[in-house]
């Protein structure tokens, strides 16, 4: 795959879209046997995990509801700032309720620790986190998803939901940015 024939931008695509069909129909198919038997909770953390969230959705065969949380600890920046903030709230009580948190990618782990609290002091019956990606490398703090899609390396990435300043989330694919993309954008 050329990645210049589909964005001039892309430096490198890490996951094409049949490998992201793939393992979404694979995390379908063990939370689903995990969660035989009762509902499931999902909650999509915005904006990132959106498609990703539609995707997983689709496969998942225990009965759902679906909320959205937006937290943000980004802006506008390619690196974590590391204060985490609700930016909007869930809609639905999670009060005794089996919750799947679908995340884009969890780096520092801030977030996603943020998040375990956050639900966990709200009653939930059990909380278990699906991240598109991991990247290990970027951990601040400890923190680990019950199920992930990919693991990648340390670099800003981009495609199936994730952005660059609200673009490039449209893009079937995983991707890297070309560096002087987002260094001339950072200053």
């Amino acid at each position: 795959m050329d990645p210049t024939a589909l964005h001039p931008d892309i430096e490198a695509v890490l996951i094409a879209p049949e490998q992201i069909r793939a393992r979404v129909q694979e995390l379908g198919a063990e939370i689903s046997r995990r969660h035989a038997g009762h509902s499931l909770h999902v909650v999509g953390v915005l904006r990132g995990a959106a498609i990703f969230m539609a995707d997983l959705l689709r496969e998942l065969t225990v009965p759902t509801t679906m909320d959205f949380i937006a937290i943000s600890s980004y802006g506008n920046r390619t690196r974590s700032s590391g204060i985490v903030r609700i930016v909007k709230d869930l809609e639905d009580t999670v009060e005794g309720r089996h919750v799947l948190v679908v995340e884009d990618v969890v780096d520092t782990g801030l977030t996603l620790n943020y998040l375990r609290e956050l639900l966990g002091d709200r009653g939930v019956a059990s909380l278990e986190v699906c991240a598109l990606l991991d990247k290990p490398s970027a951990r601040k703090v400890e923190a680990t998803a019950n199920y992930v899609g990919f693991t990648v390396p340390e670099s800003f990435v981009v495609g199936y939901g994730l952005d660059f300043r609200q673009n490039y989330r449209g893009l079937p694919y995983i991707a890297t940015l070309r560096p002087e993309i987002y260094e001339m954008r950072e200053e």
